[in-house]
């Protein structure tokens, strides 16, 4: 599947929902983990700012990868962000959209704190 990098290194990043358990499947409850490692994965929503425009983006992590206290507001680096576009049909409806995936998310806040 292609993979478009995303430049983070223009936009202000800050988590807008605290990171939770990635759902693979809602009627059962599994939860999603990696294919290649097996780690569990997570969904961190960010605030993403660039440009003058502002999204929340839904970033799925390994849980690994997820550093520091990511409380609502915390200013984040987002490490290996990838667009991925997906398509599907479900229902007889085609869907479609962009996952955004990352390598890790770090707080900038405790990164701060260490280097004072």
């Amino acid at each position: 599947m292609r993979q478009i990098p995303v430049d983070t290194t223009a936009a202000t990043v800050m988590v807008a929902k605290t990171p939770q358990p990635k759902v693979r499947d809602r009627r059962t409850g599994e939860i999603a983990t990696d294919a290649d490692t097996g780690a569990k994965l997570m969904t961190v929503d960010v605030m993403f700012a660039a440009n003058d425009e502002v999204e929340i983006l839904s970033v799925t992590v390994p849980e690994p990868g997820i550093t520091g206290e990511l409380a609502m507001g915390t200013p984040v680096a987002l490490t290996g962000l990838v667009a991925r576009p997906w398509e599907n049909d479900f229902n007889g409806q085609k869907r479609h959209g962009i996952a955004f995936r990352a390598v890790a998310v770090t707080s900038l806040v405790d990164t701060a704190a260490k280097a004072a």
